[in-house]
């Protein structure tokens, strides 16, 4: 049943304006996906960080005039860049989709876009870390305009949950996209900045958030203190950081979570429900998380098919 409705959504999504397709590159290239998959088999087998990294950036990308690519361009003499905004400074593996393209365009030179591309790559970045796959509707352009300023549009981690219902709102995404997108933190690690605010000074009567587990919260401190100055200090998301699943919901029941943002899901009634279910089920997260991320990556923007990921035409 749930099967039929991804596919069901897959034919709204196409269906509905965007000018998205299954099949949208097939005489033009077909051999796009597999060429895109191996760029990131081989930034994986020697960069175990590529899959939180990619899915990240497919994030970044999407809130921020859709996904268009925008996030892959370089800063000008005359434009700083959404790479530059103070929260992409922190993303990495560019490198892997300029490989994806150079190949591509090797074969089709001219014809698939960046923002496909990292769209496809997200959904590898999943899948080859042991989550769920799905076809990914192609036929995105990429975006002209890329702005630092613009990436205040990303949900903060510091943010509470009327600040991220908003957000999402205005992308048309709902609470449950909001719970189930929160979900791609199962990968990656996190600087101590992100979550400072939860673990020193945290209000006027208590230095640590007391939503906090006590001994997750300690732990945090000792890698996180309160003068820390090394700068790649910080922790994993959850506890199996390398894997797609569904830890990070078990741990955020039990306040093992590390941004303000995350443990923001827990105080609405609706979200903490849907973070139960995902607690209790990896197979109701993988398929709830499928479909919000058709939902999210059918956000489009773009006006052309960059030669060069990192500069427009």
């Amino acid at each position: 049943m749930e099967v039929a409705l991804v596919s069901l959504l897959i034919l709204c999504i196409l269906h509905s304006g965007s000018g998205l397709s299954l099949n949208y590159y097939d005489k033009t290239c077909p051999n796009y996906e597999v060429t895109v998959t191996a760029a990131v088999k081989q930034a994986m087998a020697t960069d175990n960080t590529v899959p939180a990294a990619l899915l990240r950036m497919h994030f970044h990308d999407c809130f921020v005039r859709g996904c268009d690519g925008s996030v892959l361009l370089d800063s000008t003499s005359n434009n700083t860049a959404e790479k530059a905004g103070p929260p992409n400074v922190s993303l990495h593996a560019f490198y892997v989709i300029d490989n994806a393209k150079s190949a591509i365009e090797a074969e089709c030179p001219g014809v698939v876009s960046c923002a496909d591309i990292l769209a496809l790559a997200a959904r590898d970045a999943v899948a080859l870390s042991g989550g769920p796959t799905w076809k990914v509707p192609v036929g995105r352009l990429d975006g002209r305009i890329s702005r630092a300023s613009e990436t205040s549009l990303l949900p903060a981690p510091t943010s509470n949950f009327a600040q991220l219902q908003q957000r999402f709102n205005q992308l048309n995404l709902s609470v449950k996209d909001l719970v189930t997108l929160s979900g791609g933190h199962t990968l990656g690690f996190a600087h101590c900045s992100s979550f400072q605010n939860r673990i020193h000074s945290f209000n006027s009567v208590n230095d640590i958030d007391p939503t906090l587990n006590p001994s997750f919260a300690s732990l945090l401190r000792k890698a996180c203190p309160a003068n820390n100055t090394i700068q790649n200090a910080g922790a994993t998301l959850d506890a199996t950081s390398k894997v797609f699943d569904n830890m990070y919901y078990k741990m955020l029941l039990s306040g093992m979570s590390l941004f303000s943002s995350d443990a923001a899901l827990l105080t609405h009634p609706k979200t903490k429900g849907f973070i139960t279910t995902f607690a209790n089920s990896q197979e109701a997260f993988n398929l709830a998380f499928v479909k919000s991320m058709l939902r999210m990556s059918s956000l489009t923007g773009g006006q052309e098919v960059r030669l060069n990921c990192r500069t427009v035409r």
